[in-house]
């Protein structure tokens, strides 16, 4: 049967794109090849544009499968170890998240999809939700979100530089904004470093800790906007409270801050998943210290 064109705009209604984005089926990006490559039907007509506007998904399919009604936005915490590619596959055979997740989330968990990506060697906390749209709001720049780092380096640095970057950095090209960046601990030339940031770009925390002549050995994402890593266990992952998921969807859409949740508290930790042998030798991370103040407070505008 030929193509249809779309039914009328109406202001009820939504592009398909967006809501199958909602009901999980995929993100708003990937929803719209799925139309490009005409996978995507409503009963026998096959969709030939995202900007198809729907009130709901009845009689939409997708490879030839009924697309079910959104569930209500849900939002998982994983402690991801070191060793795994933030992908459902990887063309190379290396193991995904999705390995080990299998492991770790109960039976009956939906289509989850990563909220941002944590590098192969990168650990620490990813969150993943069945919501496409909420995971399009939280990567937005625009949104603001901070993502909070810990590093373990090598190399001199000083506290001064590194407050240098509350202004930013340029790296061949490309700018990177504002990063709030403090010494926790010294041993000789050793060090942490916490590092809070909202871009998020590819690689980010390392290309700058690298441009400032420091050889990064060790990083970990410690908190996502208000959610916490907390002691969740390496590779386990837990659901967090819907409690929790709407006040922060609340606060979303309105521009407010919202409480720290921590990831380990909001229900019983799941079997975790499997890990790369490499990370059983490493060390474990220091505990935090207490940020000292800073001469930045000082500062005059």
């Amino acid at each position: 049967m030929p193509p249809t064109p779309p039914p009328p705009p109406s202001k009820s209604g939504e592009r398909i794109a967006k809501l199958l984005a909602r009901a999980g089926v995929a993100s708003r990006r990937e929803a719209e090849r799925l139309i490009a490559e005409g996978r995507v039907k409503i009963g026998d007509d096959l969709v030939t544009t995202p900007a198809t506007v729907l009130q709901n998904l009845k009689g939409v399919t997708v490879d030839g499968n009924p697309v079910k009604a959104p569930e209500a936005a849900r939002l998982f915490a994983f402690h991801k170890p070191s060793g795994l590619i933030t992908a459902e596959r990887d063309p190379g055979g290396r193991p995904t998240i999705y390995t080990a997740l299998r492991n770790a989330l109960p039976p009956g968990t939906p289509r989850l999809m990563p909220i941002g990506r944590l590098d192969l060697n990168t650990e620490g906390l990813l969150l993943l939700t069945n919501d496409g749209e909420l995971k399009r709001a939280m990567e937005l720049p625009s949104s603001g979100i901070p993502r909070t780092y810990r590093a373990r380096t090598f190399g001199d640095i000083s506290q001064t530089r590194l407050e240098d970057l509350i202004e930013g950095i340029t790296i061949d090209g490309m700018h990177y904004g504002k990063i709030d960046a403090n010494m926790e601990r010294r041993t000789g030339r050793n060090q942490w470093i916490e590092l809070t940031l909202t871009e998020g770009k590819n690689r980010e925390v390392r290309r700058v800790l690298e441009h400032l002549g420091l050889k990064v050995s060790r990083l970990l994402r410690t908190s996502y906007g208000p959610f916490q890593l907390a002691d969740l266990p390496r590779g386990a992952a837990v659901e967090i409270r819907q409690v929790d998921v709407e006040r922060f969807v609340r606060g979303l859409r309105g521009g407010q801050a919202i409480a720290p949740v921590a990831a380990g508290a909001p229900a019983p930790r799941r079997r975790p998943g499997p890990q790369p042998a490499a990370e059983e030798r490493r060390s474990k991370v220091p505990p935090s210290r207490a940020r000292r103040p800073s001469a930045r407070g000082s500062r005059k505008p």
